[in-house]
């Protein structure tokens, strides 16, 4: 059976939107865009590295899939060649196959539904980035066994969080954590049912 990891950043306040560049994401006037950048460093690097070599595929919202294909593939990259190669999980209402990136597959019907199908196949960890949707639609499905969440020492104010306000209670444990020498907390929780 496989897992479903989220591996995000986020800040305290819980943002996720836009980590990587100014123009990332600027939903909602979002202006904050580039945030993690600064923080990045080898042992964010090394627990990122770690972890996509434990991938048994990747789950993706439409948007984190565009952008990702938009930007990575026109990136000198030791990631771009993983992520083409990586089989790829799209979840989306608007997309129809073929889809463009190489190994790619659209879900079809309930999104909760094929999830917990893709889930019963043995393999390796799905592993979701961004997709702050499909997680949201995830949670209360209680289908995300893990959380890698690289939490910066900052805090935004405005843009789109992880966990929803009107979102599920659940209770978390911490089963492992790193600190990045820029102050980020590596953290990695499990529901603690």
């Amino acid at each position: 059976m496989s897992r479903v990891v989220v591996i995000n950043h986020v800040t305290l306040d819980g943002v996720m939107q836009g980590p990587g560049r100014p123009d990332e994401d600027t939903r909602g006037g979002f202006e904050h865009g580039g945030w993690a950048a600064a923080n990045s460093d080898d042992v964010i690097g090394a627990a990122l590295g770690e972890r996509m070599a434990e991938s048994g595929g990747l789950l993706l919202g439409r948007r984190s899939y565009e952008d990702m294909l938009s930007y990575w593939n026109t990136q000198d990259s030791p990631f771009k060649d993983a992520l083409n190669m990586s089989p790829k999980y799209v979840a989306s209402r608007t997309l129809r196959e073929p889809l463009p990136w190489p190994n790619s597959t659209l879900l079809a019907g309930d999104v909760a539904d094929a999830v917990a199908e893709l889930k019963e196949q043995s393999g390796k960890d799905l592993q979701i980035m961004g997709s702050g949707k499909l997680i949201q639609s995830l949670i209360p499905a209680g289908l995300i066994d893990e959380y890698l969440l690289m939490i910066h020492p900052l805090v935004l104010g405005s843009g789109l969080r992880l966990f929803p306000d009107d979102g599920p209670a659940q209770s978390l444990r911490l089963v492992g954590s790193k600190t990045a020498s820029t102050g980020v907390l590596i953290a990695t929780y499990q529901p603690a049912n």
